[in-house]
């Protein structure tokens, strides 16, 4: 038996926990007045609540109502509803600690018992105390409700037992209708004397122990009672009817014997003591089985899961949820055949049928609390081997029944096939490999169990697996190693965390190696295709049958292909072992050993790989009929190239005109820009219609966006005058000299010219432009104007010629260029119903490249004569002569002509051998593909995949103070090589792992450093602090918090000082912030004004700052508070600030001054709106407290509080994320 570790937590001493009954939650009642509520699958702190005074002892959630109830050492028992996370009411009548509280399981009650002697039932609904039981006369320790019978177990210092009896109390407190008439008679003479009522009665008094009783229980399901007490002793009650009596003892313990329960599913008990031990004990034998010890840890608290295998305790420096069996079963798969151990059976399950059939007693395999960890079958001799963990590991070998259809299970047949090994697995028809850990030794033996041959391992090996005939899969602590047992050499190696197990595809062609939190995809030459993480334990995984690997996590069961691609199939409630993966169900087993089939829906995984292996029927067949959308699917077709497929599911404008520009489908990106009208959607869509060479949308894009430059020059590539023409009277009405200079250089008006020079007082370049284009006349005016003469200007050059716009001699304005092909995709042929001419993609050949080498005047190079039908669409607007071939415009060979040159094109190309290069991936793509890191994104130069990465953790929305940051990590991760004059610079990418091979792995330098940020910014930050520089203060944290977002970390450790940094950041920024606004009331004398400012003081005082700096704040608030005559309030800050302040602190004698006053008169003349003793947070906004269980929304980012009315603001903290927003958390370690 071994002790399996779930979770440990560190905290206080914990004296009280309980398991919630569904979800994965445990409270912790703790000696310093806390109580937390974990998470322990996760492993996260869900909630502290702090409302007892001194410690808490009692803890317990409600069944089926989200309650739970705490009490302590202030004599107090609450009532919290974890949803809203508040305390809803206390009840008060205990006269000393209260020990322990429990629900009942059908009625609103809650039984306490206390140091005052008495044990007490509560009704939770009306608050009311409804019995109080009497008999003890020491301190009761613990008291807990039988969970079927109305009964009570009480434990006391009085070395006594005793057992209650409340069938009287829930008569009592039955529905009217179900109570007689002598019943309710008797109840209402019994109302006025409580001590004396027959509510509660002891029923048993079991004495037995030499000292104090700590601890008693009931059995869930037998009429039995354990208990623990200071004479370090374990006893063992039986109980009936009419009496009690103990059963036997467990000895063994060395201390005090603090708690004590009854396994639910085994004939164990378990104790927990001061001598910092956990011992599991036989039930029925009363002799110790387990014992597990910590080196300096008392236990306190143990307790049970209601309903799973699990146990937790709690000692002096926090909690431990563990199990004390591996809830695996043991299970192999052989075609439609499942075969698995339950309750020492040996059973089969036919997946056609859902047979299950109980084959073989296993009795031995094991021991009675330790199932066998492993089981391989020999389909041709029709064996299988079971391994175990008994006795340092073992291994039993069975020969099967050869018809196991019905019938009762057999006893083995065969005896002595047994051996030592700590994994054994078939590796041929008559052979199977054992190994020894302890030495290092991997046996070959046949079905006799004879061994034949035997060698040492090539390194530390942990288990072996199948890897096909005369092959072994060595997993070591660091890799898994492929050796060939013939040979005895290791064939290839894989890195990997350590391996627990292996699963192959249907046809061996993939393995997938599963470890704690990783799972290694690998081809059969152990070559490996991807990794993928997971942040929670991975449990199994089963290949389907096209190849795609299904596997099960703590609460999910997702999918992984092959190149890398997962996702999230379906929740669970409980962890399960996934064995085959059929169409849409999936067969497991659960942790009862019970085989299920779970129903699952395919599409998602099935439509990537579709996509993967280019089948684009199925592709097209999965969009018509099924409902696939979402924001994943999305964004995975963007970034695998079918935007065309991910258009057919937006309908947001924005993201259909992204996808619109990025397939080149103008009509639809023309029609989102048209109901976006944004000038940034027109000017993307004029630059794609510009590249295609759609002029008309263009002119409408520069129209709308009213850029006259862009429009002028425009027409005058398409050559059309009319419009320059008012282009030019437009200019004019604007007054935009500039611009009509150009226009009227346009259209080739040199008077229109001479006319502007001279308006903006050009007189020289107007008698230039004039002379040089033979406009005596007004070259003369402008000479007379100007009071000269010819002969007083010098000669102009006579060299040269005039500037004068080539004239349109067609008119192609009113239609558009011959347009760049932008060829339709098969899906976008299939969408919109039109197929014709639309075929299923193929890799691109030379002959496919043809056609659009023809379009571009291609021909010439290989001499192919141009063809006739080109120039038949120019017909209209040629002359009629010449039309010389006499087919009047019928075109009648234009389709054999087409034919023929077509294929004249494809044999030129295949002769000539014309292969189009592909190209390559760019350094900044690889860094991309291996980091989910927005800083490598960013030193990537891929800054819209790093907004995204940044909006989806942390909720950012304002990327306007990233810029810089943006800009440094990208210019810091690249070095510029200088090249020959005339040549442009090479500009070199820096990896920060230069001596990695592997582009797989490369990623970019390190541009930021977190240590520095420690080092220098924090210290920084906190030198203006103290200085007083509040301002500056505020800039640096806040860009501390900046530089966070793009900072990478290499340990775990790291990444968790980055928020607890993020979180000093916060408190420093909201703190400043509330002093800067304090000062800017200061000037304010009014009331409201005076008490804004003190307030403020207030709240400044709640922000957790370093203690140098909380000294400060406190000597503000407490200076303020006393100058306004709030005394009470000033006494409150200077005790917190002697607390805090060290002897001989300039602010300790002010601060005693100041509080010998106030004792004194101890009022306020100001009433403040602030709380000492109700716990709250400051908005960031409006500076104002948001008191435990008031709504209130968050920053995603920097965790700060805001009240509701505030949600989507942009947070006044961090300057970056949008408050009440989403994010999935901070990640800066890859």
């Amino acid at each position: 038996m071994q002790m399996l570790t779930k979770f440990e937590s560190k905290s206080n001493r914990v004296k009280g926990i309980a398991f919630h009954p569904k979800r994965p939650w445990i409270l912790a009642a703790l000696h310093n007045g806390s109580v937390q509520l974990w998470d322990y699958r996760m492993g996260t702190l869900l909630e502290r609540f702090d409302e007892h005074d001194g410690p808490v002892r009692g803890i317990a959630f409600h069944p089926s109502q989200p309650l739970f109830v705490s009490a302590g050492d202030d004599y107090k028992i609450k009532v919290w509803n974890y949803k809203t996370r508040r305390c809803l009411f206390t009840l008060t009548g205990h006269l000393d600690y209260v020990r322990t509280v429990y629900f009942h399981h059908e009625y609103p009650w809650i039984l306490s018992c206390s140091d005052d002697q008495t044990i007490r039932i509560w009704n939770w609904q009306s608050r009311t105390c409804i019995a109080i039981l009497t008999g003890h006369n020491h301190y009761v320790m613990s008291a807990q409700f039988h969970p079927k019978e109305d009964l009570i177990v009480s434990a006391s210092l009085d070395q006594t037992v005793r057992v209650w009896d409340f069938s009287g109390l829930r008569k009592k407190n039955a529905a009217p209708g179900s109570v007689s008439y002598d019943e309710s008679a008797h109840r209402a003479s019994q109302q006025a004397d409580i001590f004396g009522s027959t509510d509660a009665v002891v029923k048993y008094v079991l004495e037995g122990h030499d000292r104090s009783v700590n601890w008693a229980t009931f059995h869930p399901t037998l009429p039995l009672i354990v208990s623990a007490g200071d004479d370090r002793q374990v006893k063992l009650w039986r109980m009936n009817e009419t009496k009690a009596w103990e059963v036997d003892t467990c000895r063994g313990h060395t201390n005090n014997v603090s708690c004590t329960i009854f396994h639910q599913r085994q004939e164990l008990i378990i104790s927990v003591a001061e001598d910092k031990c956990i011992r599991v004990w036989d039930m029925s034998k009363r002799t110790a089985v387990q014992t597990f010890r910590r080196e300096h840890d008392r236990f306190w608290a143990l307790t049970a899961h209601p309903e799973l295998n699990l146990f937790a305790a709690g000692h002096d420096n926090g909690l431990i949820v563990f199990k004390l069996e591996r809830e695996r079963p043991a299970y192999a798969v052989h075609q439609s055949n499942l075969f698995y151990v339950k309750d020492k059976y040996l059973r089969v399950y036919d997946y056609a049928t859902s047979q299950d059939t109980a084959v073989l007693s296993v009795r031995r395999a094991g021991s009675q609390f330790v199932q066998p960890r492993a089981l391989s079958y020999n389909p041709a001799e029709r064996a299988v081997l079971i391994t175990s963990t008994v006795d340092g590991g073992t291994y039993e070998l069975y020969s099967l029944p050869k018809d196991f259809n019905g019938g009762e299970a057999r006893e083995p047949s065969n005896e002595g096939k047994r051996g030592v090994g700590n994994s054994a697995i078939f590796i041929a028809r008559n052979r199977f490999a054992v190994l020894e850990k302890a030495n290092q030794t991997i046996t070959i033996r046949d079905l006799q169990n004879n061994s034949t041959k035997s060698f040492k391992t090539p390194s530390m090996v942990n288990e072996i697996f199948y890897a096909g005939t005369g092959q072994l899969l060595l997993s070591t602590p660091t890799s898994v190693i492929l050796f060939d047992i013939q040979q005895r050499k290791v064939i290839s190696e894989v890195t990997t965390p350590p391996v627990k197990y292996v699963v192959w595809s249907a046809d061996m062609s993939y393995m997938a190696l599963l470890s704690k939190h990783t799972i290694t995809i690998a081809n059969k030459s152990l070559e490996q295709t991807c990794l993928i993480h997971e942040t929670i334990r991975i449990k199994s995984a089963a290949w389907d049958e096209s190849g795609i690997l299904i596997y099960s996590t703590l609460n999910h069961i997702k999918y992984a292909l092959p190149q890398g691609d997962n996702g999230i199939i379906r929740t669970l409630d409980q962890p399960i072992y996934l064995t085959r993966i059929k169409g849409k169900n999936v067969y497991c087993l659960d942790r009862d050993g019970k085989t299920r089939a779970i129903a699952i829906d395919p599409t998602e995984y099935r439509f990537k790989q579709a996509l993967t292996k280019q089948n684009y029927d199925e592709v097209l067949q999965i969009i018509r009929n099924s409902n696939l959308v979402g924001q994943s699917i999305i964004a995975y077709l963007q970034k695998k190239g079918y935007p065309e497929i991910a258009l057919h599911f937006v309908r947001e404008d924005k993201t259909r005109f992204e996808l619109a520009l990025e397939c080149g489908n103008l009509e639809v990106g023309l029609e989102t820009a048209r109901a976006m009208d944004k000038e940034e959607c027109w000017s993307k869509l004029a630059q794609e219609a510009l590249r295609q060479g759609n002029h008309q949308i263009v002119e409408m894009c520069y129209q709308r966006i009213k850029n006259f430059d862009r429009l002028s020059f425009l027409y005058l590539a398409t050559g059309n005058t009319d419009k320059l023409t008012k282009m030019l009277k437009i200019a004019e009405l604007r007054g935009d000299a500039m611009s009509r200079f150009h226009n009227s250089l346009f259209l080739g008006n040199v008077e229109e010219r001479v006319r502007l020079l001279q308006e903006v007082g050009q007189a020289p370049l107007a008698y230039v432009t004039a002379r040089t284009h033979g406009m005596h006349e007004i070259a003369d005016e402008i000479l007379a104007t100007a009071g000269l003469t010819p002969e007083d200007v010098a000669d102009l050059p006579t060299q040269g010629s005039l500037l004068v716009p080539p004239r349109p001699i067609m008119r192609v304005h009113d239609s558009n260029w011959p347009q760049l092909a932008v060829s339709r995709s098969y899906f976008e042929g299939a969408f919109t119903g039109d197929m014709e001419g639309v075929a299923v993609p193929a890799h691109p050949t030379a002959a496919a490249a043809e056609p659009e080498e023809d379009q571009w005047g291609m021909d010439d190079e290989f001499n192919i004569p141009a063809l006739e039908h080109k120039g038949a669409s120019l017909a209209p607007v040629m002359s009629d002569a010449l039309d010389m071939d006499g087919d009047g415009g019928w075109d009648m060979d234009a389709d054999l002509t087409a034919e023929l040159h077509a294929a004249t094109g494809a044999l030129v190309a295949e002769d000539t051998g014309l292969v189009i290069p592909v190209a390559g991936q760019s350094e900044g793509e690889i860094w991309c593909q291996n980091s989910p890191l927005a800083a490598d994104h960013v030193a990537a130069g891929a800054f819209e995949s790093a907004m995204q990465l940044l909006n989806r953790q942390v909720g950012a929305v304002n990327f306007e103070p990233l810029k810089d940051q943006f800009l440094s990590i990208f210019q810091a991760s690249r070095t510029i090589l200088t090249a020959n004059e005339g040549m442009p610079s090479i500009v070199l990418p820096v990896r920060r792992n230069p001596g990695e091979t592997d582009q797989r792995r490369a990623l970019p330098v390190l541009a930021k450093s977190f240590q520095s940020l420690i080092a220098k910014e924090l210290q920084e930050g906190y030198k203006a602090t103290t200085a007083n520089k509040l301002t500056e203060a505020c800039t640096l944290f806040r860009g501390i918090l900046h530089s966070l977002l793009l900072t990478i970390v290499t340990q775990s450790s790291e990444a968790e000082e980055v928020l607890q940094l993020v979180g000093v950041c916060r408190e420093y920024l909201l703190g400043l912030s509330i002093e800067l606004s304090r000062r800017e009331c200061q000037n304010d004398t009014s009331p409201e004004g005076v008490k804004r400012m003190l307030d403020l003081a207030a709240y400044f005082t709640s922000a957790q700052l370093q203690p140098k700096h909380m000294i400060i704040s406190l000597r503000t608030a407490m200076t303020a508070c006393y100058k306004h005559k709030n005394l009470l309030s000033a006494q409150t800050f200077a005790r917190r600030l002697l607390e805090l302040a060290p002897a001989g602190h300039p602010t300790v004698t002010p601060a005693r001054q100041i509080q010998q006053v106030a004792e004194r008169n101890p009022r306020d003349e100001i009433q403040l709106d602030y709380d000492q003793f109700n716990t709250f947070v400051v908005c960031g906004i409006s500076y104002t407290p948001i008191y435990r269980g008031s709504p209130s929304v968050q920053c995603p980012y920097c965790r700060a509080h805001f009240k509701p009315e505030f949600q989507g603001n942009l947070c006044t903290i961090c300057d970056i994320a949008q408050v009440g927003g989403t994010g999935t958390g901070m990640v800066v370690m890859a």
